[in-house]
């Protein structure tokens, strides 16, 4: 009798252990790691940045991206977050001004409140060329080590046209390699990977760690993809959770690199209808 009851108990420890495996695996992402790229939000916020701002707290969001000030100061925008318990975590500058002033947006960034300071367009000309990536990978090494000494962490935002063919890769692997990873994070943008045809998952699993924050965004269902363009109609963003991206073995994958912050972003003229659709399956997706 003692021995069965042993067996039995040895038994049930096993089920729970293996239920709690489970749920733990089924985990959602939690709200203080979910942000708003504000550029979504961009033609309201040329019309009225106090009340797109209330627009913002009212989505329940708590973290952002921003992409400009909208004609407000660093000091003065940080004023109207701080009003509404909104946290800037990152910020997109151009490239220009990360080549030639980035002391001068390390001084923004620290009075904004980033931990996160990034790039999202490289330009070039058609197509985007060794030369070209070779240019911006001096500049993303010395800026992102500049930026360093001020406690600031440097990221590229991925964009697509950077998939071009190259040895025997792409000029994003020679993005990858040549970038000092002490100094150079990347932020994934789910649609920009699967707009050129390529594999978010293999990527997440090929760099790692390099990748600290994601762009997430649905792709509108008949969306051409296997183009190196990096431009697309606004139309094609659409909530995520619908459209052709499947999220969840992206989001399993994320968690398992590390990604720090899944940041909604839609360019779409829908944006303000579907930024609670994107955030509630956010909030909700088990994977």
């Amino acid at each position: 009798m003692k021995t069965n009851r042993r067996l039995f108990c040895i038994s049930a420890f096993l089920l729970l252990l293996t239920f709690l495996a489970a749920t733990s695996h089924a985990a959602s992402i939690g709200k203080e790691r979910i942000g708003l790229q504000l550029y979504s939000l961009r033609n309201q916020f040329d019309k009225d940045t106090p009340g797109t701002l209330d627009k913002v707290k009212a989505f329940g969001i708590q973290n952002v991206e921003l992409a400009g000030t909208y004609k407000l100061t660093p000091e003065q925008f940080k004023i109207q977050l701080d009003a509404r318990g909104l946290k800037a975590v990152s910020a997109h500058f151009p490239y220009e001004r990360l080549r030639d002033d980035v002391e001068g947006i390390a001084r923004d960034a620290k009075i904004l409140g980033l931990k996160y300071v990034g790039c999202a367009w490289i330009p070039h000309g058609d197509p985007f060329d060794e030369k070209t990536c070779r240019e911006a990978i001096a500049v993303f090494n010395r800026a992102g080590e500049a930026l360093a000494k001020h406690g600031l962490k440097f990221f590229y935002h991925s964009h697509g046209y950077e998939f071009q063919p190259y040895q025997d890769g792409t000029l994003f692997d020679l993005l990858m390699k040549e970038t000092n990873p002490k100094f150079v994070n990347f932020e994934m943008d789910v649609f920009w990977i699967v707009h050129p045809g390529q594999d978010p998952v293999k990527l997440l699993q090929k760099y790692g760690k390099r990748w600290q924050l994601m762009h997430v965004k649905g792709m509108k269902d008949g969306t051409p993809t296997g183009l190196l363009t990096g431009h697309t109609d606004v139309a094609n963003d659409v909530a995520v959770g619908t459209g052709k991206i499947d999220y969840v073995p992206i989001l399993r994958a994320a968690k398992k690199v590390g990604v720090k912050f899944y940041i909604i972003e839609d360019e779409s003229p829908s944006s303000e209808e579907q930024i609670p659709q994107s955030l509630n399956y956010l909030k909700t997706v088990k994977w």
